[in-house]
């Protein structure tokens, strides 16, 4: 009886099933920590914004007129039927911010939504063009890149009218250049690639080269900076509400609970206080969230 060869006594080696594309991105995403805690602190702020009206201990709009310049539970003076205290019209401010954090949220993602869809059409209609198309479309947005953002939301507000739809579609307006920018850019990098002369010796049309062949190569980029416009519609429309061309009273927006409390900042501090720290927490964590994306999904930046 022969002993048995090295090969035959061997273990056959296992063959492994590569991670799947959404594997590898959920790999690399929470690697980052701070774009970890940033979806965290997101998700949480949608959770409140969707069951507002189930968490907050009161209507954003009721007026306790027992109950002015409350101040927080924690202080001397504090109730806590108002945790945070009250404003000088004895309104809670802890609904107020809860509210709000369901206008921000709609904010963003209106602001988003509008700003993406028109420069995604704009961008890719250069890109793929060139020409004279291109340039028309690309001075026409380097005139409103030569604006300061802020400056132009307030003179298309003023034109328009204050309000809050007024203002999410100026700041609409003012975001959509980077967009379109962006989608051009994407859209130059890839019409030379190889796929898409076959597509086109194939017989595409240029609808179905636009839109089914070039455009879901492009999108990375535009995810990330969707994410980043959250965060920029959210503190562009607290500005304008803080101006007064935004969101008008009562409603519970944060900006413009800014603007009302002024006022009261040296004797009433948190009425100023918890308004900003709301905006400086959802700003921050979509910042956050955006450097998160654009790490997974640049094979450039992936550590």
């Amino acid at each position: 009886m022969t002993a048995p060869s090295l090969q035959e006594t061997r273990p056959a080696a296992v063959a492994t099933k590569p991670p799947g594309p959404f594997i590898e991105f959920w790999r690399s995403f929470s690697a980052n920590k701070g774009a970890l805690g940033g979806l965290i602190v997101i998700v949480l702020i949608a959770l409140v914004a969707i069951f507002a009206g189930v968490i907050a201990p009161h209507s954003p709009i009721d007026q306790d007129r027992t109950a002015f310049l409350v101040p927080p539970f924690w202080q001397a003076g504090g109730n806590w039927a108002y945790p945070l205290g009250t404003d000088d019209i004895g309104r809670d401010i802890l609904s107020r911010l809860i509210y709000g954090a369901r206008l921000s949220m709609m904010i963003g993602l209106i602001v988003v939504t509008l700003s993406l869809a028109v420069g995604l059409v704009l961008g890719l209609v250069a890109g793929f063009f060139g020409g004279v198309v291109d340039m028309a479309i690309m001075r026409l947005l380097d005139i409103m890149l030569a604006l300061p953002s802020l400056l132009l939301a307030i003179v298309i507000v003023a034109i328009l009218g204050p309000g809050l739809g007024n203002a999410m579609i100026a700041v609409s307006i003012v975001t959509l250049p980077h967009y379109s920018r962006l989608m051009r850019a994407a859209v130059l990098s890839q019409i030379r690639r190889p796929y898409v002369t076959a597509s086109r010796v194939a017989g595409a049309g240029t609808m179905r080269l636009m839109f089914a062949t070039i455009l879901p190569n492009c999108m990375a980029p535009l995810i990330v900076q969707a994410t980043l416009g959250f965060s920029s519609a959210i503190l562009d429309a607290a500005a304008l509400g803080f101006l007064g061309l935004g969101a008008q009273p009562p409603t519970p927006e944060w900006g413009t609970m800014l603007a009302s409390s002024l006022q009261f900042l040296q004797r009433a501090w948190w009425v100023v206080t918890f308004p900003g720290l709301a905006i400086l927490i959802t700003v921050l964590a979509f910042n956050l969230l955006g450097d998160g994306l654009r790490d997974a999904l640049d094979p450039r930046l992936k550590r």
